[in-house]
């Protein structure tokens, strides 16, 4: 099961922090990513984080450098750091699971198995 949390309103320029918690999984080989869905588009990528022998994180080129995708051992959650929001970034935010990706598609939303029930972002002033 995929839980995200931390949507919600905020100002163009605020930021914002989501996270995704995850139960009943227990893979060694697993990509988590943040899928995003504005109104009347298809999803589009955000950032990934995968486990394949060795970490690596991946974004999507509209938010690199705004956005940080982290692991949070603790918590079992995969985090979203939102920084320097703009209105485009307005979607309804999923957290998706895919156990053994290959590299090309990590940035696919059909490669992922397992699905949250998404959170709304809405930045607006």
């Amino acid at each position: 099961q995929l839980v995200e949390s931390g949507g919600g309103l905020v100002q163009p320029g605020g930021s914002l922090r989501l996270s995704c918690l995850a139960s009943g999984f227990s893979f060694e080989d697993y990509t988590m990513s943040w899928v995003r869905q504005a109104p009347g588009n298809d999803r589009e990528f955000v950032a990934a984080w995968r486990r394949s022998g060795g970490t690596t994180t991946y974004y999507a080129d509209s938010v690199k450098g705004r956005f940080i995708i982290s692991r949070d051992n603790g918590k079992n959650s995969v985090d979203l750091q939102m920084n320097s929001l703009k209105h485009e970034d307005t979607a309804v935010y999923y957290c998706a699971l895919g156990e053994r990706l290959i590299t090309s598609s990590v940035r696919s939303g059909a490669a992922y198995e397992y699905w949250g029930q998404g959170t709304q972002v809405t930045v607006s002033s």
